[in-house]
């Protein structure tokens, strides 16, 4: 093969745990590996991101990468790493998502190419849906003993949790589940590697065993550490939640501002993660980050990398104007470029006041608009101090009290920008 694929993920630390001769199995030919991918929302979060990269890299090294979406699995539920059971979802449910993630995946894998390398996503509801229960125990659950599922770290894991209430036996089963998937792919598709994160190893494994007894083939494993910041909070979770790729669920603002915000320790290890530059280039940019760490270079093309990656160019553009709107010297016309997702996750928080769009169609005199019409301060003569002491902005240009809000200063035909001094932001909305 053109590219060593262990050896690339090697350095970018992405390898956790590999099956002896794996490395030489992917030297010898094309070879085809899997990462399967929860359904369970219509959207990929960067917490999924690793697992992509993998089979990306997997790609570029010239060999055949299957992204599994586990409809069967997902109506079930993986004990790994999990305290409760899942939500099962319905078919229609889990068919929507499927879509949706293939949207997604195809901005980093190749699905169209005519290359015999190219992308392939299957759903395991599709070979599951026809398994009676007395098949799949007759055909499957006869190879591998009770023991062998018992000693699996998630199966230990969740038996010995304080808080546990045990294990359903439809989560006990989950391994066999995907254990059945690798043998299907390694039967359908000479699929002879699956990979996922650490955690997975277990279940991976299972797949390996089936493929050894029923197949009479060999597969092997390769897993990713989990990704965790230094700091000790979760990775990928913010106060509101999950970092989403989907731009609907998390704006390419907030999600560019995700990635701009790591730490220095955090943002050295995910450039080799996250990003497909070459060691050389990190290389580089991790001694200029060292030389002048208050500029945050590495946080900069992080963000830069991730962003336009996961959104496009222009909504990397976007998101580092909407950061100069927040935090540097910027103009009306800055504010005017903001579409209203981002121009309201900038100014989240910020105290907003509604008035009349027939106030602003005749002009929305400066005292209106701080005190009588919108209460944003306490009184008209305050009102008026503050317009005599030139502190007051629109748009973070500064006004007197002869000025008048019209049409010409609303952002997204619907939003103006008041400031009483630097620390004073007040939105008005026209209704």
């Amino acid at each position: 093969m053109e590219k060593n694929f262990v050896e690339e993920i090697t350095w970018r630390g992405m390898l956790h745990d590999v099956m002896p001769g794996t490395e030489e199995h992917l030297m010898e030919q094309m070879r085809a590996a899997y990462v399967g991918i929860d359904p369970t929302a219509d959207s990929l979060h960067i917490g999924h991101l690793v697992g992509v990269m993998m089979l990306r890299h997997f790609q570029l090294a010239g060999h055949k990468p299957y992204a599994l979406v586990g409809g069967a699995t997902g109506m079930i539920g993986d004990p790994s790493g999990k305290s409760a059971e899942r939500n099962l979802l319905d078919e229609e449910t889990l068919r929507h998502n499927q879509n949706a993630l293939k949207e997604q995946l195809s901005r980093f894998l190749d699905f169209d190419s005519d290359n015999d390398n190219a992308a392939v996503l299957v759903n395991n509801y599709d070979w599951m849906k026809d398994f009676s229960f007395l098949g799949f125990i007759r055909d499957v659950g006869k190879h591998i003993t009770v023991n062998y599922m018992m000693s699996k770290d998630s199966v230990k894991k969740r038996l010995s949790a304080e808080s546990s209430e045990g294990m359903s036996f439809t989560e006990f089963t989950y391994q066999l589940v995907q254990g059945y998937d690798f043998l299907h792919l390694f039967r359908e598709h000479d699929c002879t590697l699956q990979m996922g994160g650490s955690d997975q190893w277990g279940n991976i494994t299972t797949g390996t065993e089936l493929i050894r007894r029923i197949g009479n083939g060999k597969g092997y494993a390769l897993t990713c550490p989990l990704i965790t910041k230094a700091d000790g909070t979760k990775f990928g979770k913010t106060e509101g939640g999950n970092v989403w790729l989907d731009a609907n669920r998390t704006s390419p603002y907030k999600f560019y501002q995700y990635w701009l915000n790591t730490s220095d320790e955090d943002a050295e290890k995910y450039i080799k993660i996250f990003t497909f530059l070459s060691k050389e280039e990190i290389e580089a940019l991790v001694a200029e980050h060292k030389e002048a760490p208050h500029k945050r270079e590495l946080q900069k093309v992080l963000a830069r990398e991730v962003t336009t990656m996961v959104h496009s160019e222009e909504e990397y553009e976007n998101a580092i104007t909407a950061s100069e709107v927040l935090f540097g010297k910027s103009t009306a016309e800055d504010f005017k470029k903001l579409n209203e997702a981002t121009f309201l996750d900038v100014f989240e928080g910020v105290p907003q006041a509604e008035v009349e769009a027939s106030e602003v169609e005749n002009g929305l005199d400066m005292i209106g608009a701080l005190s009588a019409k919108t209460g944003f301060l306490n009184s008209n003569g305050e009102a008026r101090r503050a317009l005599k002491e030139n502190s007051v902005s629109v748009n973070k240009e500064k006004v007197k009290e002869d000025y008048t809000i019209t049409r010409e200063d609303l952002i997204n035909g619907k939003y103006v920008i008041i400031n009483k001094g630097k620390k004073n932001t007040f939105i008005i909305r026209v209704v």
